[in-house]
C-alpha cells in the first residue's frame, strides 16, 4: 500500500503542474489586467503602471509562471488585493466556519440518505417505493434560492424558529446560528443521494449472492445487513468521498445569503473584488483537496473490499 501512495503522490506532480498552468493561464491571459481592474477605468496610465510593477505584472510571463508554482508549493500566495490581509491567514479563518457548516451537513445527509435509500429498498416496486421517488425528484427540482428563501422568510422571519443570519461569538451560539443553514443543505442534497444509494442497493438485492442466499433461507434483514449493505459500500464510498473537496469549499449560496464568515464566502467576495490571489489560492487549494479525495476514495475501496487490489 505504501508503494501504491508513492506512487499516486508522483503522479499527482504533473497533475497540479497542469491544473497551476491552466490557473495560470485563465487568470492572466483571459481575466484581465489586475492593476486596471483595481484602480478603475480613470486610473492613469502612470497609477496603472506602478501597480502592475508592485504587483509583479510588468515581468514575463514565464518569470510570473515561475513566481506562481513558487506560491503553489509553499502555499504563500501573498495578501489580498481587497483587504491586504495575508492569504493563508484569511483561508485559515474562513475554513473553521465553513466546516462547522457542512461537516454536520454532511454526516447527517449521507446517514439519513442511506438510512431511506435501504429502507426504500427493501419495498422496492411498491407503492412506497414509487411515491418516495417522485418526492425526492420533486425535492431535487427545486432550486437551491426557493430553499433558502422559504428558510429565511417562513421559518425565520415569520415564525422565529431560526434566525436569519449570523455566526455567533459562542459555541451554543454558532449552533443556534447554522441550524437552519445544516437543515436546507440537508434538503438540497437528499433527493440525490437517496436516488443513488437506492440504485446501488438495488443493484446488489439482485445480484445472483443474494438469490443464492434467498434460497438457502437466510433471512432478508440478515441478506441486507450483512451482504447488500457491504457490497453496495463500493460505489456508496466513491460518491461521498468525491464530494468532499466540496466540504472545503463550502455552500456558496447559504454562507452568502446566511453571513456566515466561511472561505465559500470568501470566494464569492473575492470574485466581486476581482481579487485575484485569494481567487488563485482557492483555486489551488480545491484542487489539492480533490486529488486527496482521490486516493482516499482508492484507499477506502480496499478497506471495505479486501479483493480489491491497488492498481499500478
Amino acid at each position: 500500500m505504501w508503494t501504491y501512495l508513492i506512487r499516486r503522490f508522483l503522479y499527482s506532480i504533473p497533475i497540479l503542474f497542469g491544473v497551476s498552468l491552466v490557473v495560470f493561464s485563465l487568470f492572466h491571459l483571459v481575466g484581465g489586467d489586475p492593476a486596471t481592474i483595481l484602480l478603475g477605468k480613470h486610473a492613469t496610465a502612470e497609477r496603472v503602471a506602478m501597480v502592475r510593477a508592485e504587483l509583479g505584472l510588468d515581468q514575463p510571463l514565464s518569470h510570473q509562471f515561475v513566481n506562481y508554482l513558487r506560491e503553489v508549493v509553499t502555499f504563500d500566495f501573498g495578501k489580498s488585493y481587497a483587504t491586504r490581509e495575508d492569504i493563508r491567514t484569511k483561508i485559515a479563518n474562513g475554513i473553521g466556519p465553513t466546516l462547522f457548516l457542512t461537516v454536520p451537513a454532511f454526516i447527517l445527509t449521507a446517514l439519513l440518505s442511506l438510512s431511506i435509500a435501504l429502507i426504500v429498498s427493501y419495498y422496492r416496486g411498491r407503492w412506497i417505493d414509487r411515491l418516495s421517488l417522485v418526492f425526492f425528484v420533486i425535492i431535487m427540482s427545486l432550486p437551491s434560492l426557493a430553499y433558502i428563501l422559504f428558510g429565511q422568510f417562513i421559518l425565520a422571519s415569520k415564525m422565529g424558529w431560526f434566525p436569519i443570519s449570523g455566526y455567533g461569538a459562542t459555541f451554543s451560539e454558532r449552533i443556534y446560528f447554522v441550524t437552519l443553514p445544516v437543515l436546507i443543505s440537508i434538503a438540497l442534497n437528499l433527493g440525490s443521494d437517496i436516488r443513488f444509494f437506492r440504485n446501488s442497493v438495488i443493484e446488489e438485492v439482485t445480484s445472483d449472492y443474494v438469490r443464492t442466499a434467498r434460497a438457502k433461507g437466510v433471512s432478508e434483514t440478515m441478506i441486507y445487513l450483512k451482504h447488500v449493505l457491504k457490497n453496495s459500500m463500493v460505489p456508496v464510498l466513491t460518491y461521498i468521498v468525491i464530494q468532499i473537496p466540496y466540504l472545503v469549499l463550502g455552500s456558496l449560496l447559504l454562507e452568502s445569503f446566511f453571513s456566515i464568515p466561511g472561505i465559500g464566502g470568501m470566494t464569492i467576495e473575492a470574485v466581486n473584488n476581482s481579487d485575484f490571489p485569494v481567487l488563485k489560492a482557492m483555486t489551488t487549494f480545491i484542487s489539492i483537496v480533490f486529488i486527496l479525495s482521490t486516493l482516499l476514495t482508492d484507499v477506502l475501496y480496499r478497506l471495505v473490499d479486501p479483493r480489491m487490489k491497488f492498481g499500478k
